[in-house]
């Protein structure tokens, strides 16, 4: 579904990205791998068009979308979940939510308020709270709720559960567990390992800018030297 093939990124005339290459099939959870700074955060903006590549193509779906706008690529049907949730802080959960709201491949089926609340039962009780008096938990929850309400088949997660507590992560990990067996694709950053090794079956490790390393679960998890090289602190 998602073809990142050979991206290089700048911001200004510093190169972030060199010749980046990634996919993510139809259904499949992919994740994105790396210490801090090594470009996974620019990797996300540049399929989602904030930070478009100066070289290379994306396509999803069939598409070009190297050169698309941000919200004609979010209409195509990839909901992002930013690094920082970026939530509405003055308007309610309810109101987050309906304003995202959308259906452009008009399914037959698509996400209503009752399927957040259903997925994460804490927004639910906290539907008429602003958005700036949530926990950072509650927050992310609605910024995963946000992203699902524009009904995307590729949810991009920007470090899925950094600075949680630990009951909150792994409400977020049921989440997404969910979210995988109705077969939504999703590409995911996170320091979680054990976490992502047991959601995701195809894994990226980045360094510098570049991917390093690629495979599956079955290759990442005992190889505690190559987890040590590139991922761990």
């Amino acid at each position: 579904m998602l073809h990142v093939r050979t991206i290089d990124t700048f911001y200004g005339t510093s190169q972030t990205l060199f010749g980046v290459s990634l996919t993510v099939a139809d259904g499949e959870v992919v994740t994105l791998l790396g210490r801090n700074g090594m470009g996974k955060s620019t990797t996300i903006k540049s399929i989602i068009g904030l930070t478009p590549p100066r070289h290379g193509a994306i396509f999803f779906a069939g598409r070009a979308i190297e050169k698309a706008e941000s919200h004609v690529i979010a209409r195509m049907g990839i909901g992002l979940v930013p690094e920082g949730r970026q939530i509405f802080p003055n308007l309610t959960v309810h109101e987050n939510l309906v304003a995202t709201a959308a259906n452009p491949r008009r399914i037959d089926r698509p996400y209503a308020l009752d399927d957040i609340f259903a997925l994460f039962p804490r927004l639910a009780e906290r539907r008429r709270h602003f958005g700036n008096q949530l926990s950072g938990g509650e927050q992310q929850m609605l910024a995963i709720g946000r992203a699902l309400m524009i009904n995307p088949r590729l949810l991009l997660l920007d470090e899925a559960t950094e600075g949680l507590a630990p009951l909150v992560r792994r409400e977020i990990w049921r989440a997404l567990a969910i979210l995988k067996d109705k077969g939504l694709a999703i590409l995911v950053i996170d320091k979680n390992l054990d976490a992502l090794l047991a959601i995701a079956r195809r894994h990226y490790i980045m360094e510098k800018g570049r991917i390093v390393w690629t495979g599956t679960t079955a290759d990442l998890r005992p190889d505690r030297d190559l987890q040590a090289r590139y991922i761990g602190v």
